[in-house]
């Protein structure tokens, strides 16, 4: 092999690590933000152990594309992983810190490594003097507070409030005292970025399962159980069920689970459906598509609510 093919196949190699880094990355904070929230001890297992199978997978893909420094600075952070593992233990802040500023050098040793600003790089949201502390009391308080406020005025209706109380409860239960008020901004700016992300997927796979149920409904045979479109379709509607999932969507969830079971019923058995079953389905559609705009819109004012009571 050329030296310039050499060159080109690592360049390709290196393009394909890093994109699975990112998926890694990202299954490693979503476990590490849970992990925080002091889990029920069988679910502890399950965040640890995802954490620490992306760590070990991120430092062997690295080894394999000669990143010797993002290599070390990923099984550098097993030992950090292993001392907040055990759910009979309480994760002292310290232990979460130093497993937060590792997972940190790794971020920094993948941009240096690659040139590229990988998503949550900076962690200094748990870094040692860098934010501010509230204590989980306190914080605890001021939750319950706003969530007396919101019964008694029915003004929101999702359940981050809610579910902000119950992970400060855990925490309290799990006799961590202090709680890292950019810690808290984070997981409500993932949060966030969670229901935008499942919004604008559903607005951008909208027009292409209108067109397939339209056409379903104007087709006089039934539909070929390799039609492209259709099989297309199905994908579309099982990620946007599993989507749903991951941001606790649950309204919607059941639908596009329903989608996702008659479309491949269609495809696979070729069954023929009333045009009125079609048009019903559309009209579900839409209205499903509404109803996650009111929801974010509803997760925005509550984490905005949340926000305000925060200190600053």
């Amino acid at each position: 092999m050329s030296v310039e093919s050499e060159s080109a196949f690592q360049k390709e190699l290196v393009e394909l690590f890093v994109q699975e880094a990112q998926e890694w990355l990202q299954q490693i904070h979503v476990a590490l933000d849970e992990l925080q929230q002091t889990p029920p001890s069988d679910r502890h297992r399950v965040l640890a152990q995802t954490i620490k199978v992306g760590i070990t997978n991120l430092g062997g893909s690295a080894a394999t594309v000669n990143l010797c420094d993002v290599e070390r600075a990923s099984f550098a952070a097993l030992p950090f992983v292993e001392a907040v593992q055990d759910p009979s233990v309480p994760i002292s802040t310290d232990d979460f810190i130093a497993l937060c500023k590792q997972l940190g050098h790794v971020h920094g040793a993948l941009t240096r490594a690659t040139g590229l600003a990988f998503e949550g790089e900076q962690v200094p949201a748990y870094e040692e003097g860098s934010s501010r502390m509230i204590a989980t009391k306190e914080l605890l308080i001021l939750l319950r507070g706003l969530q007396d406020q919101c019964t008694a005025s029915d003004t929101f209706h999702r359940n981050v409030v809610q579910t902000m109380v119950a992970q400060t409860e855990g925490l309290m239960g799990g006799g961590v005292e202090q709680c890292n008020v950019a810690s808290i901004r984070e997981f409500l700016d993932r949060s966030a970025e969670g229901d935008q992300g499942f919004l604008q997927a559903v607005r951008q796979e909208l027009p292409h399962l209108t067109a397939v149920l339209q056409t379903l409904k104007h087709e006089s045979v039934a539909p070929g159980p390799l039609s492209s479109d259709l099989h297309n379709a199905v994908e579309r509607a099982a990620q946007l069920w599993s989507v749903a999932q991951q941001v606790n969507a649950s309204h919607v969830m059941v639908f596009f689970m329903g989608l996702h079971s008659f479309l491949t019923v269609v495809m696979q058995h070729r069954v023929m459906v009333s045009p009125d079953n079609y048009d019903a389905i559309q009209s579900r559609l839409d209205q499903s598509v509404k109803g996650i705009e009111d929801w974010a819109e509803r997760g925005r004012a509550e984490r905005l609510a949340i926000q305000g009571v925060l200190p600053h």
